[in-house]
């Protein structure tokens, strides 16, 4: 059981962006600051892509409704990576199922995901776009701190992310109302896309079509 804290803090860190969970855990086995992290994260290819896609979720998650995008695509990616990671972080230590590990941080991840997709939705309701770099910057740095506490501290981080988790659902709940208002926004967009294209299609074919006798 060891290794659970760890498992539990990478899971709710991959909710939140997947590739510098790996990117970082992947630095540190590699510079031999930990000997905790599994031979693969310390792959080259692994590091190159990790850090590639990183620079892509940096971007993205800092514009307004892409980053709602993004979070979307990445609904199975981040539960996924957190159940991964943790699979392989029980593998290495030898301590907790690797089957079980994986439950738990790909459980982890999910729940994670689903409130930083929550707010983004709810910051996305606001004009203005400083929120979402605000937001997404801090998201950055607090993994990073968390994730890099874990390795030393791993009982400490794991409360920290315990508390964090608690308290982005509770945030979420709060936002309820702005959450629903982003959707309706995000439906009502489709749909006035849907009747556009529908209108284009009708007008070419009143256009294409032979005259009436008697206009």
């Amino acid at each position: 059981m060891s290794v659970l804290p760890l498992i539990f803090t990478s899971g709710w860190a991959s909710g939140v962006n997947a590739y510098a969970v790996i990117l970082l855990f992947g630095l540190f086995g590699a510079t031999g600051l930990s000997d905790q992290v599994p031979d693969p994260l310390q792959r080259t290819d692994v590091l190159i892509a990790a850090g590639v896609l990183f620079l892509c979720d940096a971007v993205a998650d800092k514009i307004p409704y892409v980053d709602s995008v993004w979070d979307t695509v990445h609904t199975v990616v981040r539960p996924l990576s957190g159940a991964v990671v943790g699979a392989l972080l029980a593998g290495q230590s030898g301590s907790l199922p690797e089957i079980a590990a994986g439950a738990v941080g790909g459980s982890t991840a999910l729940v994670s995901h689903l409130v930083k997709a929550g707010t983004r939705m709810a910051i996305n309701t606001s004009p203005e776009p400083f929120s979402n770099v605000l937001m997404s910057t801090a998201e950055d740095l607090g993994i990073a701190a968390v994730v890099t506490f874990a390795i030393f501290h791993p009982w400490a981080a794991a409360v920290i992310a315990g508390t964090l988790l608690l308290a982005g659902i509770v945030i979420v709940a709060f936002l309820a109302a702005r959450i629903r208002r982003f959707l309706r926004r995000r439906a009502q967009r489709r749909a006035d896309r849907e009747a556009a294209r529908g209108g284009g299609a009708e007008g070419a074919t009143r256009a294409g079509s032979p005259p009436v006798p008697g206009d």
